[in-house]
């Protein structure tokens, strides 16, 4: 990368997920640059209503405890390449999953937009983060993509339920655990 990437995020903040203390959230500040490494679960919102139906009726089980989840539906894999472009969906579409996500111990979500007021109360109570990326930028982002494991559902192809193992992967901190909000500054 060149220029204004280097700058910002050269002296971001360094997270881990899954995380191990999620108290490692807790200074986090709005606005602030955060770039990630480790395993982050992806899906939209037929993911999460097929999660959400499994745990309930089939028995699903998996262990969400402070993992990160992101809002994305991945375009398929060029020869060579890991993951195609793999921007982030309007988190919006899965506020009305946030709750139950986040009783199942998720502790920091990713996408682009907003989230509602209520939404953001929800991750107060629950100490949880909202980090967005760059919308629009799907191929750049897939450089950040070391791995993909499928975890559920292969055969939804983009609404999938996944993971991906990143490095140095580029966000910016939306909303904090103590329920501020970057796009109310």
């Amino acid at each position: 990368m060149g220029g204004w990437f280097n700058q910002v995020f050269s002296k971001a903040k360094r997270l881990s997920f899954p995380v191990e203390d999620r108290r490692v959230l807790e200074g986090l500040l709005p606005g602030e640059p955060v770039v990630i490494s480790g395993w982050v679960l992806c899906g939209r919102d037929a993911t999460h209503r097929r999660i959400l139906k499994a745990l309930r009726e089939e028995g699903f089980q998996f262990d969400f405890t402070n993992q990160a989840m992101y809002y994305v539906g991945p375009t398929p894999a060029p020869e060579g390449k890991v993951i195609g472009a793999c921007g982030p969906t309007t988190s919006g579409r899965m506020d009305a999953y946030m709750e139950d996500f986040l009783s199942l111990g998720v502790a920091a979500t990713i996408g682009k937009g907003k989230r509602s007021l209520k939404v953001v109360e929800v991750m107060k109570r629950y100490q949880a983060v909202y980090l967005a990326t760059f919308g629009g930028a799907g191929a750049f982002l897939s450089q950040f993509v070391e791995k993909l494991e499928f975890i559920a559902w292969e055969d939804l192809g983009p609404e999938a339920f996944f993971r991906i193992k990143v490095r140095d992967f580029p966000t910016v901190v939306i909303n904090t655990v103590a329920g501020e909000d970057f796009y109310s500054f």
